[in-house]
């Protein structure tokens, strides 16, 4: 038994005013909330001047795509900031279901020898995740490309009707295994062409579960309202509820992006997710122009090596900003983590346009890169919005791992969540209550974590106690499942969080 002394509640519910109080958990749930000055308990934490809250609710992370939940499975990066439940799976790609046990679907983030497979179903990774244990709650999305890719290999066609009942059954049964809805990456090359038809069929099967269908939108430059009027006919006429993820504000394209703000406030149950930072960590090839962004990397990698589309390359790269561009992760290539293509260019005496193709050789179209191309004011505006919802499209990387792949973490994959509660509380977007409640109840609501996302009476002990001085954020203690994870902002040797299934399996 645990019992917090003396803190201030903040509920979730976006509603009520913070108020003093001592609270009791028994096992994995809150069992008393009131004030109990002569209970005994196994420990009793001091929340004199902190606030609880319920954990952080992230809804687009990485880390199965960069196979860290087998390799770092206490998930820290998460913890420290408060992140208790963090949702896989999202921008097309997920580690289930695997026709044929390969995972051609996540190469671009990470080395895929990693790991050994030994799952081909939701159900079988779920089984695995839950005897190996993790330090957060864990709920996975269904990936559109991976099953389109093992489906069909490379090909960018149509499906015939067979192909399609088959890809329709393998959603159905990994909704009833367990998985919390369906995702699309179709601003990714492989599935960039994907037809509206296909899309639209695909999440049906999801809706008439109550998932979610969460969508890296087809275009997020000058296509970017047209991509989200997509979005939301398919929600109109499948009836799902929908996640756009990491929808942000591009430099260049403002005006566009305010007008898709607009739509999706317009529109019936559809969220976008989006983090509190200018910079984007993205695979380098994103950065080539349309006519070369197409099939998979082998056949974008020979846009670059062949003379002719070379030198077009170099043409289309003529305004790029080098000290914009840093190199986040280059497996095998570790001298190059951390330089900017500035940096680059002038070690290889190169103009940028040129250093940049160079670049994009030299690491085989797989390096991931940090790019500054996010104006931040749109961005911390968005968050403001009612849609918004946090999500930091990261992973947590464990400090081998980060040595052993020379990655360079960006400050959103461990921060994410007290710079937005800092950025709201300091610009005034929201009172403490309301955006507590944005990256609590209103992500498991959505999401349908009916236990989670409240500080009440029965529901699981996923909490934080925070401290507010100056207008700072900083985590003093996490409990996962009821279990102390975190004590003054130290990770504990404890992993309690549980591998999550949507209610309909």
């Amino acid at each position: 038994m645990i019992l917090i002394k003396g803190a201030k509640i903040v509920d979730g519910s976006g509603q009520t005013i913070p108020f003093l109080a001592d609270l009791l958990i028994k096992n994995d749930r809150i069992s008393a909330i009131g004030k109990f000055p002569s209970k005994k308990a196994d420990l009793v934490i001091d929340g004199l001047g902190l606030y609880i809250t319920p954990g952080f609710i992230d809804v687009n992370t990485h880390s199965d795509h960069h196979l860290s939940l087998f390799t770092h499975p206490a998930q820290s990066d998460f913890l420290l900031q408060g992140v208790t439940t963090t949702f896989g799976g999202v921008c097309g790609a997920s580690l289930a279901p695997l026709i044929a046990g390969g995972l051609e679907a996540i190469r671009k983030w990470t080395d895929t020898a990693q790991i050994n497979i030994n799952w081909h179903s939701v159900g079988e990774l779920l089984k695995i995740l839950e005897t190996q244990k993790l330090g957060v709650n864990f709920g996975t999305l269904v990936g559109h490309s991976t099953i389109r890719r093992a489906m069909i290999g490379e090909d960018s066609r149509d499906l015939n009707a067979s192909e399609m009942n088959q890809f329709k059954k393998l959603v159905d049964d990994s909704m009833k295994e367990g998985a919390f809805g369906f995702s699309t990456g179709l601003g990714y090359s492989h599935t960039h062409n994907t037809p509206f038809a296909e899309i639209k069929e695909l999440v049906r099967v999801i809706a008439k579960h109550g998932g979610v269908y969460a969508t890296h939108l087809r275009n997020d430059r000058e296509g970017l309202t047209a991509s989200v009027e997509e979005t939301v006919k398919v929600a109109e006429e499948t009836g799902a509820k929908v996640v756009i993820s990491h929808l942000k504000p591009l430099i260049g394209f403002e005006n566009d992006y305010k007008k898709a703000i607009e739509l999706i406030h317009q529109a019936a149950d559809i969220h976008f997710d989006l983090f509190p930072t200018g910079e984007s960590v993205v695979p380098i090839y994103t950065l080539l122009p349309a006519w070369a962004r197409v099939g998979n990397l082998e056949i974008m990698l020979s846009y670059v090596r062949n003379p002719e589309t070379r030198k077009r390359l170099i043409d289309d790269f003529s305004s790029i900003r080098g000290n914009e561009i840093r190199i986040s992760q280059s497996i095998g290539r570790d001298y190059l983590v951390g330089k900017t293509l500035e940096e680059f260019a002038a070690n290889q005496d190169l103009p940028l346009p040129e250093a940049l193709v160079k670049l994009m050789e030299l690491t085989g179209l797989r390096s991931l890169i940090i790019y500054k191309n996010i104006n931040l004011d749109l961005a911390t505006h968005a968050l403001g919005r009612e849609r918004a919802l946090i999500g930091s499209g990261s992973a947590s990387l464990a400090e081998a791992a980060v040595l052993r792949y020379k990655t360079f973490k960006p400050k959103r994959f461990y921060d994410t969540f007290p710079t937005f509660l800092q950025t709201a509380i300091q610009r005034k977007l929201f009172s403490l209550a309301q955006a507590i409640q944005k990256i609590t109840s209103v992500p498991a609501k959505k999401y349908g974590l009916k236990d989670r996302g409240l500080v009440m009476e029965n529901k699981i002990a996923d909490l934080n106690l925070i401290s507010l001085k100056s207008g700072a954020v900083k985590i003093e203690h996490v409990l996962v499942n009821g279990k102390l994870a975190v004590k003054d902002g130290q990770l504990q040797p404890v992993l309690a969080g549980r591998v999550l299934r949507h209610a309909s399996a």
